[in-house]
């Protein structure tokens, strides 16, 4: 039985990415995830995965 567990976020995005190497797939997500880009970044094997978490502002 899996046990509930109260989470400090209303809303979890679990993105994964698949695509051609040298496309831009760690840049996007990274801009996304934690709000960087790096020029100087480099090829992957051709997939990128993150998690972000949003609390919702608007809540009261």
């Amino acid at each position: 039985m899996a046990n509930r567990v109260d989470h400090e976020y209303d809303y979890l995005f679990k993105i994964v990415l698949i695509g051609d190497s040298g496309v831009g797939k760690s840049n996007i997500l990274s801009r996304f995830t934690r709000n960087e880009f790096c020029l100087e970044s480099k090829s992957t094997i051709g997939v990128e995965f993150a998690t972000r978490t949003l609390q919702n502002l608007l809540a009261d």
